[in-house]
């Protein structure tokens, strides 16, 4: 284990090393788990099966805080001519677990990853949010132009299409509203040797939108780092847990220097 202010590292197995983490303590977790046999991680994928993230899934949802969150990047793989499903029964599972499923975002990459016989390009990966109750942080970001900024129109709410209801005021639309779930990131180019770094911008912006500064953010794949480091730059807490030594010494680098 490896500390640095508040940084804590772990190089070792993520249901070994979750276990040494305190029962509702943790704010915020922002991962990508291995995305079955797609990549190679330095043949470490291979411990990776059904039942090792049913354990771990259950492990992080009692080392969440009520209303904390989880982000959970995933990928499907195609098996004889379809794709596997696991990303679902990975979101299914965390339901039944406890978790909410609090919004089913989209990852669009601007280009494919790699070329796909007999059907669409594949372009973007799932970002299931889930919460643990109500999220207590929720910082949702507005950086979207609306084009009608200035107009004046009658005010609503709602929290669903079913209880839409107007309240007759009125509201004056704001230059930037809310994003929308799909967040369109390019990968960026990868100066690490690890094989599956997904942008800064996007663990940045989960960061961002489920926490607040002093909260400690936790990634059980932590991988080159990507999450750690933003963590640090947003001046959260972080606790990262990598399997692979190359992976590790990678990450402890980036986050030490930034």
């Amino acid at each position: 284990m490896n500390k640095q202010d508040d940084v804590i590292l772990m190089n070792g197995d993520c249901l070994e090393m979750v276990r040494n983490i305190g029962k509702d303590s943790v704010d915020l977790v922002v991962t990508s788990p291995p995305y079955s046999d797609l990549r190679s991680y330095n043949g470490n994928n291979k411990q990776w099966n059904e039942q090792v993230w049913q354990n771990l899934i259950l492990s992080l949802y009692r080392k969440i805080k009520k209303g904390g969150v989880m982000v959970w990047i995933a990928q499907d793989k195609c098996i004889n001519g379809g794709e596997s499903g696991e990303s679902f029964r990975q979101a299914l599972w965390a339901m039944s677990a406890g978790f909410k499923l609090y919004d089913t975002m989209i990852w669009n990459k601007p280009s494919p990853q790699a070329p796909t016989e007999g059907r669409y390009y594949d372009v973007f990966e799932y970002m299931f949010v889930f919460s643990k109750g109500k999220p207590k942080s929720l910082n949702l970001l507005k950086d979207r132009k609306n084009k009608s900024f200035g107009s004046v129109s009658n005010k609503e709410t709602r929290s669903c299409r079913e209880d839409r209801k107007l309240t007759g005021e009125k509201r004056t639309v704001a230059e930037f509203s809310r994003r929308f779930n799909v967040w369109d990131m390019s990968r960026g180019r990868n100066k690490t040797k690890h094989p599956a770094v997904f942008p800064e911008q996007l663990a940045n912006d989960h960061i961002l939108s489920w926490s607040n500064e002093g909260d400690v953010v936790l990634d059980p794949f932590m991988g080159s780092g990507t999450t750690g480091k933003m963590a640090k730059l947003n001046n959260r807490k972080f606790i990262g847990i990598e399997l692979d030594k190359e992976y590790f010494n990678i990450a402890k680098k980036r986050i030490e220097e930034s």
